[in-house]
C-alpha cells in the first residue's frame, strides 16, 4: 500500500475523532458546573464550537470519501 494513501487514512480518522471532541467539548461547556462563570459567557464559548465541529464534519466527510472510497489507479 502506498504509504501517502495510508497516511490520509489515518488522519482522516483522526479528523474524524477530533469531531466527537469539539461536540463534547461544547455540551461540557454549556452543562457543567465545574467553572464558575454566567451562561452568557457559556453559550459565547460554546456556539464557536459547535460551529467548528459542523465544518468539520463536511472536511472530515470529504477526507473519508476521498482517502477510503475513490480508486486510484496509478500504483508508484
Amino acid at each position: 500500500m502506498n504509504s501517502r494513501k495510508m497516511y490520509d487514512k489515518v488522519f482522516a480518522i483522526f479528523g474524524t475523532v477530533m469531531v466527537f471532541f469539539y461536540f463534547g467539548l461544547a455540551v461540557f461547556v454549556l452543562t457543567t458546573k465545574l467553572f464558575d462563570i454566567d451562561k452568557a459567557m457559556r453559550i459565547i464559548l460554546a456556539v464557536p464550537l459547535f460551529v467548528y465541529a459542523i465544518y468539520r464534519v463536511f472536511v472530515s466527510y470529504e477526507k473519508i470519501r476521498d482517502s477510503f472510497f475513490t480508486t486510484d489507479d496509478r500504483d508508484e
